[in-house]
């Protein structure tokens, strides 16, 4: 089997990606992308991932996109250390989480991220620029418009960082009521991976809301001890590693 993976060192969806890909030891090209510069939006690239966004896996030349799908796609390829629950109610479970992960902390770590980290890029641009750059993401143009060149407001940071407690909260119930230290029990799934690297991202601006949780504080040190946490994050993956203005933040 041949992996070629497009994805960009930051990207949290493509982090998740990244982890499934070492944890399974399976060997990949990586393809790094500059989000920033615009690689995920040129015309070659659209060919293989019409939403404009990565990652996107090249399997022996069939094409899977959606990190979601590309994680579940790699689990049931390569079954070994399975990521993946046997039993069809653990295993539905795991999915509504995924859903649940998808629907709350992944969107909303986005708001923080681009108004601390990417924002001063952008104000940089000229209007045209700016608009003309929004304008061409397939599925971020209403939320980058949103921003524009001042940044999300205060109610909607409040917002985002309201539904990213309300995830720590809701892992905190599911720890509790599988017995940890993973989200449905002794074994890592899915369901850890997808909402690791919105974990990650949030302390690595300095923002982590979860000190007054115990088994959630455990849950992300058992993470981070992983065997193919490192490999993941290698350096460069971190936003505090690229914006040299986020250094203080990621200290916290």
């Amino acid at each position: 089997m041949t992996f070629r993976l497009y994805n960009a060192p930051q990207s949290t969806c493509s982090q998740r990606v990244r982890f499934v890909l070492n944890t399974k030891s399976l060997p990949f090209d990586e393809v790094k992308l500059n989000l920033l510069e615009g690689d995920q939006l040129k015309p070659e690239y659209l060919k293989l991932n019409p939403n404009g966004v990565v990652p996107t896996l090249d399997h022996d030349g069939a094409i899977i996109i959606d990190s979601t799908v590309i994680t579940e796609y790699l689990d049931e390829i390569s079954p070994d250390g399975s990521f993946t629950p046997e039993d069809p109610v653990m295993r539905a479970h795991m999915r509504t989480l995924m859903h649940f992960i998808d629907e709350m902390p992944a969107p909303a770590v986005r708001v923080p991220t681009f108004n601390l980290a990417f924002l001063p890029s952008f104000q940089k641009m000229s209007r045209e620029d700016f608009v003309a750059m929004a304008e061409s993401k397939p599925l971020r143009r209403e939320f980058m418009l949103t921003m524009g060149q001042t940044g999300f407001p205060k109610a909607d940071m409040d917002a985002a960082l309201a539904r990213l407690r309300r995830t720590y909260e809701r892992m905190d119930a599911e720890i509790e009521h599988s017995g940890g230290p993973w989200l449905l029990g002794k074994g890592i799934t899915l369901a850890d991976v997808a909402v690791m690297p919105s974990m990650v991202r949030i302390h690595d601006l300095g923002m982590p809301d979860w000190q007054d949780l115990p088994r959630v504080a455990t849950w992300f040190d058992s993470i981070r001890a992983h065997p193919a946490f490192k490999p993941t994050f290698y350096h460069g993956s971190l936003l505090s590693e690229r914006f040299p203005h986020l250094r203080e933040k990621a200290s916290v």
